[in-house]
């Protein structure tokens, strides 16, 4: 299926469009049981992670057998304050998020969601909400040395729980 066939078009003009997308990807990877899905952002601030939609798809995701969520961002301070029920989600999700923060400067870290073929986005403005679907395994691939490259220079970060007295 392409891009084309399952969001109506390969281009992404706006927020709703963007959020329409993210809702429509998981919910594909869900539907396809994608084995690991990978989303990259500098804070996660416009990824609609409060949405039902989009919680009802992880959900659905998460339940299947040997997943991996990976989140890699500059950083997740925000994130517990922002979206109070995505971190009660990745809380009660643990054991499949792995959630690192960059010392990569965060003009230079991508918002993307990659699940594979069809069902990968990349936001290349997002200041104007302008992006695309990933159609092809070459441009998927060559955004996965972008993401092994953030890897390489994160430590692990935003901790399903947090101890103290």
């Amino acid at each position: 299926m392409t891009p084309d066939a399952c969001a109506g078009s390969a281009h992404i003009d706006d927020r709703s469009e963007f959020t329409a997308a993210l809702r429509r990807a998981l919910s594909m990877a869900a539907r396809e049981r994608a084995r690991e899905l990978c989303f990259v952002d500098p804070d996660f601030e416009a990824w609609p992670l409060e949405d039902p939609q989009v919680l009802g798809a992880l959900t659905a995701w998460a339940r299947l057998p040997k997943r991996q969520l990976l989140m890699i961002a500059c950083r997740f301070d925000e994130l517990p304050r922002r979206c109070p029920r995505f971190t009660a989600w990745r809380r009660d999700w643990a054991h499949v998020v792995e959630c690192r923060a960059t010392e990569v400067e965060a003009s230079q870290v991508p918002t993307l969601l990659l699940a594979g073929t069809a069902h990968s986005l990349h936001l290349a403005d997002r200041l104007q909400w302008r992006g695309h679907w990933l159609a092809d395994d070459s441009e998927i691939s060559a955004w996965r040395e972008v993401v092994d490259v953030l890897m390489q220079r994160s430590d692990a970060d935003f901790p399903a729980n947090t101890l103290g007295l």
